[in-house]
């Protein structure tokens, strides 16, 4: 059996599972932000209003509304504290980081666990070997807080090999950005991605976290990587993370495999309307842009701070750029302290805002105007999304956005990479 086939088999307390069955499986992990936990929590108070079954398997983190801007906003989150707190559910309040960054390092997701949440980029737990996907909020409150029950469809797998060795100035998330490009948007409609190859096995945990990224991007239903050394490396670093026992596909059994080679890749930038609008950076370089930010679910790690200060010692950011940091999770931002980054970042010119989701959805910062460009590292690019529909928003890698801020348009960082250096900038340490 494939991988995501024996996940669901044993959460289902079956021997085996095909493709195309259904599974009623128990659940090992709810995940919601702050306005999904809203719209659950009254759902499920107004209309099941029975106990949660495992209340320690459910989290909240509020990441979205992380400052709240108006008295309908905050009532929101004073609703969401009483009832986590009532319930005994695992809270993260405001500032604690993104949602899935925060449920990561809190050794809330392991591998071989079944994950859900509201969220659409819920399948990047696959990055530690979990079945992880989205579900709708009427499923949380029907079925998941009484019952840790969910039903799936086995999807059908198709394994991901990457090979090859990225040239400087090309990263991993130009990696992830490209695929979505060469997948397509609609390319993998509710398949099991299984992304492996000799690329994927040189990777670091938080750099293989950007390709489970983009499962939604393509219409796929879940993203994996099989746990090794590197997975227990991370799980081993952490503070505290439940039991678990790593599952892997049989030997040899790999049906539909799609294939792919990165070594002559180019940086990649996501244009505007949606994500898969996928350029070179090169067809795209000269467009002026007002603002550039690192964070969101792919951005704002320590190995993107690390490019940023790196890319700043070499050129002054540009004066006509607001450039925004925001660190994915508290931890990242310990880290920075430490290594002496944010003092560095902000001499440069650079604006920390409080560990998050960012601008995503402009609900706390960085709503645009129109006529106004962004370059960020983003998960999404939807016309209004971040304010204005007539504003737009470009998706690049955190080496694309710290040059782009340094020229005032988009720019190509092979500009400003030399040979070799960069290859140890980003992996200063893991964390």
């Amino acid at each position: 059996m494939k991988m995501v086939e024996k996940i669901l088999a044993r959460a289902g307390g079956r021997d085996r599972v095909s493709p195309g069955e259904i599974v009623v499986a128990e659940v090992d992990g709810l995940v919601m932000h702050d306005l999904s936990a809203y719209l659950t929590s009254r759902v499920y108070e107004e209309r099941v209003g029975l106990p949660v079954r495992h209340p320690d398997r459910v989290t909240v983190v509020f990441d979205h509304t992380f400052a709240p801007a108006t008295e309908a906003t905050a009532d929101v989150l004073v609703h969401d504290r009483a009832w986590a707190r009532r319930h005994g559910l695992n809270l993260y309040d405001c500032g604690h980081g993104n949602i899935h960054h925060v449920v990561t390092h809190g050794g809330h997701a392991v591998p071989g666990s079944v994950i859900v949440g509201s969220d659409s980029h819920t399948p990047v737990y696959g990055a530690l070997g979990a079945f992880a996907t989205g579900i709708g909020n009427d499923s949380h409150a029907g079925m998941v807080l009484p019952y840790s029950k969910a039903w799936f469809r086995v999807p059908e797998t198709v394994h991901v090999k990457i090979d090859g060795k990225l040239r400087p100035g090309t990263t991993v998330r130009d990696v992830a950005l490209w695929l979505v490009g060469e997948i397509g948007e609609g390319g993998a409609v509710y398949k099991a991605l299984q992304f492996e190859g000799a690329f994927v096995e040189t990777l670091t945990f938080w750099d293989r976290w950007l390709l489970p990224l983009i499962t939604i991007d393509v219409g796929a239903k879940c993203g994996l990587i099989e746990p090794d050394e590197v997975t227990e490396r991370f799980l081993a670093s952490l503070p505290a993370h439940r039991a678990y026992q790593p599952v892997y596909g049989d030997p040899g059994d790999v049906s539909e495999c799609w294939s792919y080679d990165v070594s002559e890749l180019a940086p990649q930038v996501a244009c505007p309307p949606t994500v898969g609008n996928v350029h070179a950076v090169d067809e795209v370089a000269g467009l002026e842009i007002t603002w550039a930010e690192l964070g969101g679910h792919g951005g704002g790690r320590i190995e993107d701070l690390r490019l940023a200060a790196w890319v700043l010692r070499r050129a002054p950011k540009h004066p006509d750029v607001r450039f925004n940091l925001v660190p994915s999770s508290r931890q990242v931002f310990a880290q920075a302290l430490k290594e002496g980054l944010v003092a560095e970042l902000h001499d440069a010119g650079a604006t920390f805002f409080p560990p998050s989701t960012g601008s995503n959805q402009a609900v706390n910062m960085g709503a645009l105007s129109a006529g106004e460009r962004m370059i960020s590292t983003h998960a999404r690019n939807f016309p209004g999304r971040n304010g204005s529909s007539k504003a737009e928003m470009y998706l690049g890698s955190a080496l694309t956005v710290a040059a782009s801020a340094t020229r005032g348009r988009i720019t190509d960082p092979r500009e400003l990479v030399a040979g070799e250096e960069l290859a140890t900038v980003a992996a200063g340490g893991e964390l």
